[in-house]
């Protein structure tokens, strides 16, 4: 009863810590439109999972590299880095304030959300 207890106070503890974060609206863009294969039907990609507090960005574990950009709303690049597979957290300089794009490419997709910092 005690460990069925502690599962669940834990996953209550991690929910809870995981809503306090904003999840990145991000929306998908094949970037490389070279046909591939047949003309079958493709399933969808899926969109990555990426959180926002305060200057922290937090990925999935299991997540592919993906090459991160932010820009400025006249779309000049401020700041940019690889973000490698094993990374599940990335500091956002905190210089950086006002509203951004943020770019993952990854692969032939382009994921593009907005953030304010």
């Amino acid at each position: 009863m005690k460990k069925i207890l502690f599962l669940v106070l834990g996953a209550i503890m991690m929910s809870t810590s995981v809503m306090a974060k904003d999840l990145i609206d991000l929306t998908p863009q094949k970037i490389n439109n070279n046909p591939i294969g047949h003309d079958a039907p493709r399933t969808p990609v899926e969109v990555p999972l990426v959180y926002i507090e305060d200057y922290t960005l937090t990925f999935e574990v299991g997540h592919p590299d993906y090459a991160l950009t932010i820009k400025d709303e006249n779309d000049n690049v401020v700041y940019t880095t690889v973000v490698t597979s094993a990374q599940t957290t990335v500091v956002l300089p905190s210089t950086l304030s006002g509203n951004y794009v943020i770019e993952l490419v990854t692969g032939n997709w382009l994921f593009t959300g907005y953030i304010m910092l």
